[in-house]
């Protein structure tokens, strides 16, 4: 048994069809194919039922895959940190992020990430949480910028900030004058929220139920630039994320932003990666940037509030695409 043919095996996992599986690494099919056979003869099971349009894993191929892929992360630590020894520092890091955030925090860390660390090559991944975990756990993420809560023994976790939610409104809605609002002044509205396996869908029905609100059931968006068109073409009231709520967009005067007086709604923002990784260091030194930009851009959106001319302020402050 040798590391190839475990990295065969999980591709053919991942693919279920020889010919997309050799592709993924490199070679001829019947060389794959003979490389699979040659690990069954070595353990003494069969790994794959081999139907004419699709393979499948037996029970024993499925356990043995799984342990592949622990066995081929602890490889890939090991080059790693031979790696970062020898190299001053060098290396790859892949952080995934979740998409209500992404687009909002990225463009201003990755430049201080790559001066603070210019001999890291940093991969990004912006999907849902859910598949950030899987990939996380499956060792294809080093780290991963997820909300609250997360459930899994195996990480680690830094706590990076507490981000706000502020309530959206459109330009000639009632509550539109507002600069401040008491969160049980949700009860009388329902909110356009956004559709399953968004993090923030989560929290913002934690919000519903605690102010006595609830989902406007006829919508449910794609994501958070649909809800602020939806918001601008006055068809209900959202909530947005500050961070996302502050980024400069086209037409934002056409939505009125309104922060709440006796509660901070918010969403708790970590960063997460496995207590096994030899880039624990690296990492948590990449957490405290991440950490520091954050806590800069939502204390500037503050003080924004706060400025005498909160009017034009709040007709310029964007919602997120």
């Amino acid at each position: 048994m040798n590391v190839r043919e475990l990295q065969y095996l999980v591709a053919l996992a991942d693919h279920r069809n020889f010919g997309r599986a050799a592709e993924v690494c490199l070679v001829s099919q019947p060389t794959l194919s003979t490389q699979i056979r040659k690990l069954e003869e070595e353990l003494g099971v069969a790994l794959v039922e081999r139907a004419p349009r699709n393979v499948m894993l037996t029970p024993a191929g499925a356990d043995i895959v799984e342990r592949a892929r622990r066995a081929l992360h602890e490889i890939e630590q090991i080059r790693e940190v031979a790696r970062r020894r020898s190299g001053g520092g060098c290396g790859t890091v892949r952080l995934g992020i979740f998409p209500t955030l992404g687009p909002y925090l990225l463009p201003h860390v990755v430049p201080l990430l790559g001066a603070r660390f210019p001999r890291i090559e940093l991969l990004l991944v912006e999907e849902k949480s859910d598949l950030l975990l899987a990939q996380l756990d499956e060792g294809k993420l080093d780290a991963a910028v997820l909300a609250f809560p997360v459930q899994n023994a195996q990480l680690h976790c830094d706590i990076l900030f507490d981000e706000p939610f502020l309530l959206a409104v459109p330009e000639h809605h009632p509550l539109a004058r507002r600069k401040t609002l008491k969160t049980s002044a949700l009860a009388q509205h329902n909110l356009m929220l956004l559709e399953d396996g968004h993090c923030l869908r989560e929290h913002a029905l934690e919000v519903c139920r605690l102010s006595g609100s609830a989902e406007q059931a006829s919508f449910r968006a794609t994501s958070l630039e649909t809800l602020r068109q939806m918001v601008m073409a006055g068809s209900g009231l959202t909530l947005l994320p500050q961070l996302a709520a502050q980024s400069p967009l086209p037409h934002a005067d056409q939505i009125r932003l309104i922060r709440f007086a006796d509660s901070t709604p918010s969403r708790r923002i970590a960063l997460f990666w496995r207590k096994s990784s030899a880039l624990d260091g690296l990492l948590r030194e990449m957490a405290a940037v991440l950490r520091e930009t954050a806590e800069r851009l939502l204390a500037e959106g503050s003080t924004a509030d706060h400025a005498p001319d909160i009017e034009s302020r709040t007709r310029t402050a964007a919602v997120p695409a």
